[in-house]
C-alpha cells in the first residue's frame, strides 16, 4: 500500500493529473475486483459446506427409506397371504362340523398379528429443522414433506386391525375354542389335555355374529392396509431413486 501511495504522489508533484486520476481508478478497480473475488470465494465456500450437509441428510434418509422397503415387501406378502386367509375362513362358514377338516382348523386359529414398523426418524429430523431447507431439489423436498403424512395414515390403519384382533377376534376364539388347539399336534406331551380337555367348537364359533363381523372388519382393513403399504413402497422407491442419483450412486435400470 506504501508503494501505491508513492506512486500517487509522485504523479502530483510531476503535475501528471490525468495519469493520476487513472492510476487511482485503476486502484479502486483493483481493489473492487479483489472484493468481488473474496465475496466469491466465501461464497463458493458456503456452497460447499451446504453440499456437505446435504449430502449426509441424503444419505441418512436413503439408509432410512432401503430399511423400510426391506420392511414394506415382507409386510406385504404378509397381507396379501392374510387375505387369502381370512377369505377362506369366511367359506368355512356354513359347513358342518364333520367338514371342518384340520387344515381350516388351523387357518381359523392362527389369527397372530404383528404391527409394521415403518422408520421416519431420519425424515421427521428434516422436516422439523433448518435441514429442509438445505435440500435443492423441490421434487424431492415435496416428497419428503408428504411422507410422513402417509405413515401416520397407515399407522392408523395398522392400529385398527391390531384393535380388531386384541379385541374382538381373540376373546372370540377363547369363547368357543381350547387353547389347546393352539399347540403342536405331533407333540405327544400335550395328549392328555387333547383327550380329557375342553373341545373346540368351531362350528358355533363360525355362526358367530360376532366372529363374522370381526373376520369381514379385519379382511376389508388388511385389503385397504394392502393398498397404502403398496402406495407407501412406490413413494419410498422413488424418493430412494432420486436420493441415490443426487449421492451420485450406480442408478440400477
Amino acid at each position: 500500500m506504501r508503494l501505491f501511495a508513492k506512486i500517487r504522489r509522485s504523479f502530483i508533484v510531476s503535475g501528471k493529473f490525468k495519469s493520476y486520476l487513472l492510476y487511482a481508478f485503476g486502484e479502486i478497480l483493483l481493489i473492487v475486483i479483489g472484493i468481488l473475488i473474496a465475496w466469491k470465494i466465501n461464497d463458493l465456500n458456503e456452497i460447499r459446506k451446504n453440499r456437505i450437509v446435504e449430502v449426509k441428510i441424503y444419505h441418512s434418509l436413503y439408509e432410512e427409506l432401503n430399511t423400510n422397503l426391506d420392511v414394506l415387501n415382507t409386510g406385504i406378502d404378509k397381507y396379501a397371504s392374510n387375505v387369502k386367509r381370512l377369505e377362506a375362513t369366511l367359506n368355512y362358514v356354513g359347513l358342518a362340523p364333520e367338514q371342518i377338516t384340520p387344515g381350516a382348523k388351523d387357518t381359523i386359529v392362527h389369527i397372530n398379528y404383528s404391527p409394521m414398523v415403518l422408520l421416519d426418524g431420519a425424515l421427521n429430523s428434516v422436516i422439523s429443522t433448518s435441514k429442509f431447507e438445505v435440500i435443492e431439489s423441490d421434487s424431492l423436498k415435496t416428497l419428503i414433506a408428504n411422507y410422513p403424512t402417509e405413515i401416520a395414515e397407515f399407522k392408523i390403519t395398522d392400529a385398527k386391525i391390531n384393535d380388531i384382533v386384541s379385541n374382538h377376534l381373540q376373546p372370540e376364539l377363547e369363547k368357543h375354542l381350547a387353547l389347546v388347539d393352539m399347540l403342536p399336534r405331533d407333540n405327544p406331551k400335550y395328549n392328555n389335555l387333547r383327550d380329557f380337555g375342553k373341545m373346540s367348537n368351531y362350528y358355533s364359533l363360525l355362526h358367530s355374529k360376532e366372529y363374522q363381523n370381526a373376520i369381514v372388519d379385519r379382511l376389508l382393513q388388511t385389503e385397504n392396509l394392502l393398498t397404502q403399504a403398496k402406495k407407501i413402497r412406490n413413494r419410498t422407491q422413488i424418493m430412494s431413486l432420486k436420493l441415490r442419483q443426487e449421492l451420485g450412486y450406480k442408478v440400477n435400470n
